[in-house]
């Protein structure tokens, strides 16, 4: 029996070889032969200007942003403080004073 790896998504043994890609039979998923690293698999997060964004970072709003579901709207130029990146279309965690916890695309951030 052949000693093919069983699949990271679902640990099903009954894994087959296409070309260059191991198939799970039993969920569809499909991965590369080669082993993958870590630093690949990392999405950067950057920001308005293109500087990368980390976890504790603190940013700048660069433009009005309507609170969904409220009347608040976060102004131009409010400082966010230690931010955290999540996976995600709203990929920016943070809490914002006078708002709550909010979510932001990184988009609309510039970094201090």
């Amino acid at each position: 029996m052949s000693s093919l790896p069983h699949c990271p998504e679902c640990n099903s043994e009954y894994t087959y070889e296409d070309g260059m890609l191991f198939v799970c039979p039993e969920c569809a998923h499909e991965w590369s032969q080669e082993p993958s690293s870590d630093a690949e698999d990392e999405k950067v997060i950057k920001d308005s200007n293109g500087n990368v964004l980390q976890d504790g970072d603190t940013v700048t709003v660069i433009k009005d942003l309507k609170v969904k579901g409220s009347s608040l709207v976060v102004k131009v130029g409010t400082k966010v403080k230690n931010i955290r990146l999540v996976d995600g279309d709203h990929d920016i965690d943070c809490k914002i004073d006078g708002v709550g916890a909010m979510k932001l695309k990184s988009q609309f951030v510039k970094k201090v």
